[in-house]
């Protein structure tokens, strides 16, 4: 199959397509979409049937009974075993937060050792505007220091566990130069190129095809589309060689106005959407080999 360049491939396999399902987000509730999952159980389950559909990584926030964040390591311990009980995906653990200090979140990467952990590369505001309500829905400051950065990088180096480069912007892609130099960030390197987000890069064709040429020629890359963003930049992604992220956390929708009963009815399409154009889903185990995790 011919990409739009071999620039836009990098270190993917132009066969195979990573799809990652994102199962819960810190923000979305069942007020907003009923399938939202909740405790380990159900995210577990949820894992369980995005693997069955197509996914090859889970990335997952941890919640509470009623749904709100945690950040214990308990409960991730807990969602861990109950995802290992059911299924082989690759488990991929947020580590972001607004309040939460850097301690707390290295403290569950370093003790449940998942086999990714995203690593947010940059500081934003961090916003959605309603445009029927004139009014912004949320407007936080997502603060991302280096130190920052660099402690949680530490810890996910020191115990096998496989830094997921998440950017909002072409500035956070850069971020990497100067961690690089300093001989903290092992090659070959993951990135999330996050769209759409308010106070980030907007949702763009061309402005993917940007980030991915800053890349580092062995990079791999996966793109997440926002909202309504999300399928049209997942068909980009697809065409150019790379690999995608869907999910609860990202989109509620499989089309206008039909919203997703779970995260494999978004990872079926996605799967759909990539053996339209060629292409296969990666089974966790290719999705290990392509992104050089060696836990």
């Amino acid at each position: 199959m011919t990409y739009e360049t071999q620039e836009s491939i990098k270190g993917n396999d132009p066969d195979k397509a990573i799809i990652s399902a994102a199962l819960t987000g810190a923000l979305t509730t069942r007020d907003q979409c009923e399938a939202i999952p909740y405790t380990p159980e159900e995210i577990a389950a949820e894992a369980a049937a995005a693997r069955e559909a197509g996914a090859a990584v889970a990335h997952i926030h941890a919640r509470t009974e009623n749904g709100s964040p945690t950040y214990s390591t308990e409960t991730y311990q807990e969602i861990y075993d109950e995802v290992r009980e059911r299924t082989d995906i690759l488990v991929n653990f947020s580590t972001g937060a607004l309040h939460e200090p850097v301690e707390t979140r290295a403290e569950y990467v370093r003790e449940v050792q998942p086999d990714i952990a995203a690593l947010n590369m940059g500081s934003m505001n961090y916003a959605k505007y309603s445009e029927d309500r004139e009014d912004f829905v949320f407007d936080m400051v997502f603060e991302n220091p280096f130190d920052e950065i660099r402690d949680l990088l530490t810890t996910m180096q020191d115990n096998g566990v496989k830094p997921e480069l998440e950017c909002f912007d072409t500035g956070h892609v850069g971020n990497i130069r100067p961690i690089l130099h300093k001989g903290e960030l092992e090659t070959p390197l993951h990135f999330s190129l996050i769209m759409g987000v308010l106070g980030g890069i907007p949702a763009t064709v061309e402005n993917l095809a940007h980030q991915v040429r800053q890349l580092p020629d062995d990079a791999n890359w996966q793109v997440i589309g926002i909202s309504e963003d999300q399928w049209p930049l997942v068909a980009a992604a697809l065409a150019m060689g790379g690999n995608v992220r869907v999910g609860l956390e990202d989109n509620f929708y499989v089309a206008d106005g039909e919203m997703a009963e779970s995260n494999a009815d978004l990872v079926e399409k996605a799967a759909r959407m990539t053996r339209d154009i060629g292409r296969e889903p990666a089974t966790p185990d290719e999705a290990r080999e392509i992104m050089s995790i060696e836990n």
